[in-house]
């Protein structure tokens, strides 16, 4: 039996930018464009009366913009959202928001080289709107918008002192922006340094490591080659860059450079958790929250070797239960945590 093609939702202010995006999605026979709509009162009504699989949005509309309608439609309607930025500073902005509300992914229009650029994109979003039809979005049912954004720290207030040797690397992909910080801003600010690798677009790494630092108790920055991975701070590898850790008279430090993508990505989580494995080992605890693929499995296998701690992100509060899952099945995470526990469950592995 053919398997039925993805129904998508259109929502976009501008005329030929709904156009570009109905012929553009339509020549792939997996995904069928069911209609458009020019706002998001007009898309409310097209979901009522053609129930999409998937939605793509755009992010600065008139009269609402997509994060205001996320934030109304995903408690009652919970439907997989693609969003369309642009790359200004108020649509990155915007782009982190919504994912904060719900939204799955996101794609960027074209500045440059319009006609490639509107191909690239195209073939991108085609490959997201796939992803995003296999997203679990079943806990934004009915959820309160205030408590979307909580980051309520429930673990102590200070770690013992033997926990300053240790280090704590996450990995994270479709899905993960939120799931990042719902795990970090619950650390204490004396929490053991921590590394992330954040799967990405180019150019938003920024507005999402600033969001973070501004709701966070430990500082986040975006790592560089040379920074110190201490007791309090978090850093993110920078766009298009693997980042690794080193340890020297006892200090771990970050290591951030190029080379070639590893596991389809760079930065890479598996380049990150080997990195771990090898110069923090037994001081380790791994993380690895929703995403799709298998991006650090195997590095998770080695460092739990090692006798790092390791965990993964449960099939059932995972946007997409991919990069866990694998880590988990292979034997690189140790059990499956909701996402809710997982700052709890790192807590207890450090002490």
């Amino acid at each position: 039996m053919a398997k039925k093609p993805i129904r998508v939702l259109i929502v976009d202010d501008s005329l030929l930018a709904r156009k570009i995006l109905s012929n553009g999605l339509s020549e792939d026979p997996g995904i069928e464009v069911v209609g458009t709509a020019p706002d998001a009162y007009a898309a409310r009504d097209k979901i009522i009366e053609y129930r999409p699989d998937v939605m793509t949005l755009d992010v600065e509309m008139p009269l609402m913009n997509g994060v205001e309608f996320l934030k109304r439609l995903m408690p009652q309607y919970p439907i997989p959202v693609v969003m369309v930025s642009a790359l200004t500073h108020k649509g990155k902005r915007i782009t982190i928001e919504a994912l904060k509300y719900g939204a799955v992914d996101f794609v960027t229009k074209p500045r440059y080289d319009m006609e490639m650029g509107i191909k690239e994109m195209l073939k991108e979003l085609r490959a997201k709107i796939k992803i995003a039809s296999t997203a679990n979005l079943s806990h934004w049912k009915h959820k309160k918008p205030s408590l979307a954004s909580t980051g309520e720290i429930s673990t102590p207030e200070k770690l013992p002192a033997k926990s300053t040797d240790k280090i704590i690397a996450i990995g994270a992909s479709t899905g993960g922006i939120e799931a990042v910080r719902s795990v970090i801003s619950r650390f204490p600010p004396s929490t053991p340094g921590i590394v992330i690798v954040q799967h990405m677009q180019k150019g938003f790494k920024k507005p999402f490591v600033k969001r973070l630092d501004s709701i966070c108790s430990m500082e986040v920055k975006e790592a560089v080659t040379g920074d110190h991975i201490r007791p309090g701070r978090v850093l993110i590898a920078p766009d298009d860059q693997h980042l690794r850790v080193t340890r020297s008279k006892g200090l771990y430090q970050a290591k951030c450079e190029h080379g070639p993508k590893v596991c389809g990505h760079r930065p890479s989580i598996e380049v990150l958790m080997n990195s771990v494995a090898d110069h923090a080992g037994v001081n380790a605890v791994g993380v690895m929250l929703t995403g799709m693929g298998a991006d650090g499995a195997d590095a998770m296998v080695k460092m739990r070797k090692k006798g790092a701690g390791t965990i993964a992100q449960d099939k059932k509060s995972c946007v997409i239960y991919g990069m866990p899952r694998q880590a988990y099945e292979r034997g690189g995470a140790e059990r499956l945590v909701p996402l809710e526990n997982i700052a709890e469950e790192v807590i207890k592995l450090l002490l």
